[in-house]
């Protein structure tokens, strides 16, 4: 029985050509554990693509009773980093996660890697070429034509493991050769095609130092990886179908202890985003989003800093498809997983983000004291929850779209303050719109309303009908915030699939920031990332980073409802 059985959880959904690949394989005795593998290249911050994978990876292995190892594809120090190795643990504990036993790397494998290089070589396999690049790109050939042998082809293994050794010790610039395997240079599939195996980089790699200055491509670690942790089933993205004959080649021509095979499918796409991790580094690096985490970013720490849960992003994630062809994901199917569960779990508070202040002109004359302590659920539809306290006074704040001295609309086309009318503030008291005063410019600078008294939690007295519920926030016990409102960052739904660079789709609105909020006072002792619902406003979170007490401050997570 799988754990997912075990714990009741939904077991309808129709099985993936994977799990039907597994169940055949568990049955027919070829693997006796499935051990599965989620295996990023620490250069960059993982995006939604990414999520998908690692649900994908991690739920198979919880799924079957095996495990699943996180591993770092470490073979490129120039584009790597300690920073990413970080986030990207931290990302995969997010979703909720655990891998095997201790974080592996490829780099852990290098001293294995370089014996069976020397393999490869003593067997006629491999040989040291000294082409240019520009060189090789013509000996490879054209999808159409086949290539050409290199030259230095016909080194014999004794020649070939002289120069290799002078490529480990140092002896050559970057780019003066490379190792290649001796595949075939006519095949049709390009990866055959004598590939590289191991080429020169003088760059410190920040695990292993500086013992290294050659590296092994990720071509030639990424199936012995595999092997060495005997990992049953590696599943990677489609654009890895065509490298298959070349994992399957490696694995056929070494003394691995283990063969295991690769399966693909199709990668996410959402629209209206890029996920390519060269352009997010592109929108870093230009400074058009304020780094990896910026809650415009589809990358996880993005989503997880706009107050994304881990829960809806595993539930968009297990909704997918787990096909052998790409598509391409509407935003909105993401953006109801993240709807549906903060609908369900997000406290309610209020937040008046463009601030007029209201004088309650009569509220002396019915409360006693400086403030009256009014009660509201914190979530209207589970009383569990219980309540939170609302400091009411005389001078509050309301929303300026939330009034009009327009006495012509109609009720069903307002349904907030209007000149002379009603309206209820929520959790307390119905108003109703005496006066207004004015700037020497004509701007409102206050309302003036009075009470009905005995209407928290009662209905008014008979002739009065308020228009509607508005939110509001004392102006004497509420707490300044700022709030930061986000679009999508791009205005195109496929930015980078056209023609046009993608950064000519950038939403120039993606960012609005406002100061002068003003939030409930219990909003400011609010923990980092906890999120609410802003009462007719959306979902916010408290910024993972900035939101302290003394100066709150919130994202926008989602709005209340689907934009058309």
């Amino acid at each position: 029985m799988s754990k997912s059985e075990e714990n009741g959880a939904e077991t309808s959904k129709p099985e993936n050509f994977i799990e039907t690949i597994i169940k055949q394989d568990l049955a027919e005795g070829r693997v006796s554990k499935v051990v599965t593998r989620f295996p990023p290249e620490p250069n960059g911050y993982l995006h939604i693509g990414h999520a998908k994978s690692i649900c994908l990876n991690f739920g198979l292995a919880e799924t079957f009773g095996g495990e699943c190892n996180l591993r770092f594809d470490d073979t490129n120090p120039a584009k790597e980093d300690q920073e990413y190795v970080d986030a990207i643990k931290e990302d995969v504990r997010w979703l909720g996660f655990q891998w095997a036993g201790d974080v592996r790397y490829a780099s852990s494998y290098f001293d294995q890697f370089y014996e069976w290089a020397l393999h490869l070589i003593k067997e006629g396999n491999a040989y040291v070429c000294d082409l240019t690049a520009e060189q090789a790109s013509e000996y490879r050939g054209w999808a159409t034509s086949p290539g050409k042998d290199s030259p230095y082809r016909s080194r014999t293994p004794e020649e070939n493991l002289a120069q290799f050794e002078k490529m480990r010790a140092g002896e050559f610039d970057e780019g003066h050769c490379v190792l290649r395997a001796k595949i075939d240079m006519a095949s049709s599939n390009m990866n055959l095609r004598d590939p590289i195996l191991y080429r020169i980089r003088k760059a410190s790699h920040h695990q292993t130092g500086d013992k290294w200055c050659i590296y092994p491509a990720y071509d030639f670690a990424h199936g012995q990886e595999d092997a060495i942790e005997g990992v049953s089933h590696s599943v990677c993205t489609l654009e890895f179908a065509d490298h298959r004959p070349l994992y399957e080649w490696f694995l056929e021509h070494l003394p691995v202890p283990a063969t295991p095979r690769q399966y693909e499918f199709g990668r996410l796409n959402i629209n209206y985003t890029v996920t390519s991790k060269r352009k997010l580094k592109q929108l870093v690096d230009d400074k058009v989003v304020a780094g990896w985490n910026d809650p415009r970013m589809p990358t996880i720490s993005g989503m997880r800093r706009r107050g994304y849960s881990a829960t809806a992003v595993r539930n968009f994630c297990q909704s997918l498809a787990v096909a052998k062809t790409d598509g391409v994901v509407d935003m909105a199917q993401l953006e109801f997983f993240i709807r549906e569960d903060l609908n369900e779990h997000a406290p309610r508070a209020m937040c008046v983000l463009n601030p007029v202040k209201l004088l309650i002109s009569n509220f002396e004359q019915h409360i006693d004291s400086d403030v009256q302590t009014l009660a509201a659920p914190v979530h209207p539809s589970k009383e569990e929850m219980g309540s939170r306290s609302l400091p009411f006074t005389k001078e509050l704040y309301i929303d300026r779209a939330d009034f009009t001295e327009d006495t012509t609309l109609s009720r069903k086309k307002f349904k907030r303050l209007v000149a002379g009318e009603y309206v209820r503030l929520r959790s307390a008291y119905v108003i109703k719109a005496d006066d207004v005063i004015k700037d020497a410019d004509g701007n409102i600078e206050t309302i003036v309303a009075s009470l009905v008294p005995n209407t928290v939690g009662d209905n008014p007295p008979d002739g009065i009908k308020p228009r509607g519920v508005i939110h509001w926030v004392s102006a004497t016990h509420g707490k300044q915030a700022s709030v930061r409102l986000y679009e999508r960052l791009f205005v195109h739904e496929a930015p980078d699939r056209g023609e046009e660079d993608f950064m000519q789709h950038i939403n120039p609105n993606s960012l609005k920031v406002l100061d002068n909020c003003w939030v409930e006072p219990g909003l400011a002792d609010a923990a980092p990332e906890a999120a609410f619902q802003f009462e007719r406003e959306g979902y916010f979170v408290a910024d993972r980073y900035d939101h302290q007490p003394a100066k709150p401050v919130f994202n926008m997570t989602i709005g209340l409802r689907a934009s058309k």
